[in-house]
Formats: C-alpha cells, sequence, structure tokens
C-alpha cells in the first residue's frame, strides 16, 4: 500500500524510552535538577540565616565561608574525578554530600553550627559545577550533541526556582527556602544516578596516563591566560550580584522591574546557551572570551550612568555575552587545551578563581565603591572585564 502523501512531512515520533536513553537527555535532567535548587540556594540562604536568627554580620560571614569551601573543596574533587574510575562516582558523591548537608541544617539553630553548614554546603553544591561541565563538555565532543541546550535548561530551570521559591517565601516565610533546596537536592541525586557512567579509560581511548605533572600541564598551552581571561571577566559580576538590586532601588527602579531586569539577564543567557552553535559559528574559544570581555566592559560601564529604565532592559540581554560568552569560551578552551585527564581540574580551578578569590575581591571591593559611589560603582567592573579581554586578546594572537 503506498504511503501517504501527509506521511513526508510527519515528524518522526521519538518514543520516552528513546529520550531517556540518549545522553543529552540525561544531562539536560541534572542540569534541571541542579539549577533548580540552586535557583533558590544563591539568593535566598541569606533570608533562611535570618529567619534562623543571625545577625548582619553572622549572615556576612555564613557568604564568604560559602565562597571559601567552593575554593578550598573544588579543586579536590576534579582531583578525584579525573583519576576516579567513572566520572559520574564524584557528581553522585557531590550530589549525596549536598543532601546529607542541607538536611543537617533542618535542626541546625547555633550560629556557630550553622556557619559551618554553609561552608560545608557551599563545598558540595559550587563544587558539582565543575565536575559536570567537565563532564558534560567531554561528552558532548565524543556524541555529537550540543552542550548549550542541556546547559541552557539548566538556566532556564534556574529562573524556576528562583521565582518559585520566592513565592514560597512571600506565602509562608523564610523556612521555605530551605524546603526548595533539600527538594531540589533530592531530585539532584536522582538525576545524578541517571547521567553516563563516563569511564575515563574509554574517554581517553585506553592511552597510558602522561608522566608529565598535572600542574605543569595546565600551565601549559596557554591555559594561564585563559584562567586569567575568565577569572578576570567572570569576577567584574560582583558588583551586579551584590548590589544591582540596591542600586537600581536607589535609582527609583520599582521592585518587580528588578527581578524582571534579573530575569532578562538570564533569559539572554539561555537563548545564547541554545542558539550559540549559529550565532558565533567559527568564533574561536578565545575570540568568545574576547567578545566577553570587551561587552562586559561596555555594560558595566553604561549602567554606571544611571540609565533609564527602558534602556535597562538591553543592557541586561548583554549578559549573553559578558556572562554565558565568556563562559562557554572557557569551557571550549579548557577542553581544547587541557588532556582529557585533567578536564574535570581545569574547570576547577576556574571556579576556584573566577567564582571563589576574584568574585570575592571583587565582591569587597564593590561594597565599598557602592558605599562611596553608588550605582557609579559599576564602573569600577569595567577594569577587570577590559583586563580580561586583554588577556583573550594575546590568546587570539597566539593562535588560541
Amino acid at each position: 500500500m503506498p504511503a501517504s502523501p501527509l506521511a513526508r512531512y510527519t515528524a518522526p515520533v521519538i518514543s520516552p524510552a528513546r529520550l531517556f536513553a540518549r545522553i543529552d537527555t540525561r544531562f539536560a535532567l541534572f542540569y534541571g535538577a541542579f539549577y533548580l535548587g540552586f535557583g533558590a540556594y544563591l539568593p535566598y540562604m541569606p533570608v533562611w540565616y535570618a529567619e534562623r536568627g543571625l545577625s548582619p554580620e553572622w549572615i556576612g560571614l555564613a557568604a564568604g565561608a560559602g565562597m571559601i569551601g567552593r575554593v578550598a573543596v573544588a579543586p579536590l574533587g576534579a582531583f578525584w574525578s579525573d583519576r576516579a574510575a567513572r566520572r559520574r562516582d564524584a557528581i553522585l558523591a557531590f550530589s549525596l554530600a549536598s543532601l546529607a548537608v542541607f538536611l543537617a541544617h533542618v535542626p541546625a539553630i547555633h550560629p556557630g553550627i550553622i556557619l559551618v553548614l554553609a561552608g560545608l554546603s557551599g563545598a558540595a553544591v559550587t563544587g558539582i559545577v565543575p565536575l559536570v561541565d567537565a563532564f558534560a563538555m567531554g561528552e558532548a565532543r565524543r556524541g555529537g550533541f550540543a552542550f548549550g541546550v542541556p546547559r541552557a535548561i539548566g538556566s532556564g530551570l534556574f529562573i524556576i526556582g528562583n521565582l518559585g521559591a520566592g513565592a514560597l517565601i512571600s506565602a509562608f516565610g523564610g523556612e521555605a527556602v530551605l524546603g526548595w533546596v533539600l527538594a531540589g537536592a533530592a531530585l539532584t541525586v536522582v538525576t545524578a544516578l541517571l547521567l553516563p557512567e563516563g569511564r575515563l579509560a574509554d574517554a581517553m581511548g585506553g592511552t597510558a596516563p602522561s608522566a608529565t605533572p598535572p600542574l605543569r600541564t595546565l600551565l601549559g598551552a596557554g591555559l594561564p591566560l585563559a584562567f586569567a581571561a575568565s577569572a578576570l571577566i567572570q569576577g567584574a559580576h560582583g558588583f551586579y550580584y551584590a548590589f544591582s538590586a540596591l542600586a537600581w532601588q536607589a535609582d527609583g527602579v520599582p521592585a518587580w522591574a528588578i527581578g524582571l531586569l534579573w530575569a532578562t539577564g538570564v533569559g539572554a543567557e539561555i537563548l545564547f546557551f541554545a542558539a550559540w552553535p549559529r550565532l558565533l559559528k567559527g568564533w574561536s574559544p578565545a575570540a568568545m572570551l574576547a567578545i566577553g570581555g570587551g561587552v562586559a566592559a561596555l555594560r558595566w560601564l553604561a549602567l554606571s550612568l544611571s540609565p533609564p529604565l527602558w534602556l535597562l532592559f538591553p543592557l541586561q540581554g548583554l549578559h549573553a555575552f559578558s556572562f554565558a560568552a565568556a563562559y562557554l569560551g572557557f569551557l571550549r578552551y579548557a577542553a581544547d587545551h587541557a588532556p582529557e585527564r585533567l578536564a574535570a581540574t581545569a574547570q576547577a580551578v576556574n571556579s576556584a578563581f573566577s567564582g571563589g578569590l576574584v568574585l570575592a575581591g571583587a565582591t569587597f571591593v564593590s561594597g565599598l565603591a557602592f558605599a562611596a559611589f553608588g550605582t557609579g560603582g559599576f564602573a569600577l567592573m569595567a577594569v577587570p572585564a577590559a583586563l580580561g579581554g586583554v588577556c583573550a586578546f594575546v590568546l587570539i594572537r597566539r593562535g588560541g
């Protein structure tokens, strides 16, 4: 019997079993679960600290403890991941540790205990990011799927986590934060079990590990310049993360608009992750870092001028380049230049610098800048962003 004339126009149906068997789907589920909880953890844990009676000074210490935990533990987790038989093992262990630490928050009341738990949670939660990024990027290159799509799903679930947890806080108070974060941590454990094993021997093609010391390997092939570019560009978001809401509020921007501005930035990030293979096709990783640094410098200078609300939205759209392009640029550069056996270590070193040391320093300086100049403090962030762009430009000249 001849096929129906409509058959040629009918899209093939993918069964649920085949869909969930795909590696990109499993990474998408993990990114979604992780960022669903992270979307509540990142902005709202201070609300939970205040609900438990911590003073502003103790809340500041707890936030700092989370950053210290990230710097101290993430490289250790990556060292383990790069030497484990299966890359999934380290991700699952960190996911289980996150769930255990957040469960320990439930009875915690004493500020000293909460401070210790804040450091442990910062280490466990943020330690997951470089591990899964390195794993997903490597599997994407071998499996032929677009890394940006699963990562974009994570960013989308971050927004849902942010909005959902905010709604729960409005309805039930600050204790709701912990409930949302616990649910996200439990889902993260479940989806970690669904990830591919990621056997290191298979990824290395059965080759013997190099005798070159890991530190010497990471100091070669332009990686120090890439580390510097990424850390300076991402660290330059310190004023934005810590003081943008206060700065815009002081300029008369209503609270509802501030929420939309943040959502616009994350939305631009999602679109970039989904579209970058077409948007920047042919651009080298170093060029992506360079455009991220240049756009970031322009963004911070423009925001320092207290532009009107209508102009703030397109400026927030530049988050697609100041964050996402620089983020993906480093991921690609490290994937191209760091050996497979050090993939997670390279990402963890970058995380420790860009999301730990440099961001912490930039946040501290931003506090002084906001006290002295208000919204004008944004301009200070153009300096590290531009320096990061210069580092990336040097990489381009070297053929990166």
